[in-house]
């Protein structure tokens, strides 16, 4: 129930750790092995030699710098961005409207927009829940999935008490809370139990 690239971002952090993890290989082996330390000087002299030509030649007209530093200095820039759009990316799929409708002046004489927020839906369950002594915690969030608006309710029961009695009673509430809006919500329930968590989907009446 959340529009996160898991994929991407999944390849990205894979890639980032290897890259880590190999600096950090590489420091190891400079500060430990001899002949590693000298294989760095060996290659690292030359190659600072071509960067400091490189960087001579690439001058620009009455200027002291090179070119090189204002392409680096962009392509810095354009990875802030995409690192600023990848932050913005994370997580979306939270909603904050649970039902948004046109009402027809035939239903109850007065024609308009309703708009239920989320919130409703959310502090509704989450005062129902708290008032429960089976359970340590219970957060309830409201999600837009493929279009519509879903429930997400993460409940955590005390140690020795049925998931099954959980999710029997939780779904009595969610049907509840349909007559109250007045149409049938998708709704994910997850169940945990201490490392291990268990979900369990409320059967809902299409």
């Amino acid at each position: 129930m959340n529009g996160t690239p898991r994929a991407l971002n999944r390849l990205l952090l894979g890639l980032l750790g290897l890259i880590f993890l190999g600096a950090g290989a590489l420091l190891i082996a400079l500060a430990s092995i001899p002949v590693v330390g000298r294989w760095w000087q060996d290659w690292a002299k030359p190659a600072t030699e071509q960067l400091s030509s490189l960087a001579a030649g690439t001058i620009l007209p009455g200027r002291s710098n090179s070119w090189i530093w204002i392409v680096v200095s962009l392509v810095l820039v354009a990875l802030i961005i995409a690192m600023v759009a990848w932050i913005a990316n994370q997580g979306k799929g939270r909603s904050n409207i649970l039902a948004d409708e046109y009402g027809d002046a035939d239903d109850d004489g007065a024609a308009g927009r309703v708009v239920i927020s989320g919130a409703v839906a959310e502090q509704a369950l989450k005062t129902a829940l708290a008032e429960r002594t089976d359970l340590l915690a219970a957060t309830v969030s409201t999600y837009e999935v493929r279009g519509r608006p879903a429930l997400r309710v993460h409940v955590f029961p005390r140690q020795g008490v049925s998931p099954h009695k959980v999710a029997a009673e939780v779904s009595t509430l969610v049907r509840a809370l349909d007559l109250v809006a007045g149409r049938q919500l998708p709704v994910l329930l997850s169940i945990g139990s201490g490392t291990r968590t268990r979900f369990t989907r409320v059967d809902r009446v299409e």
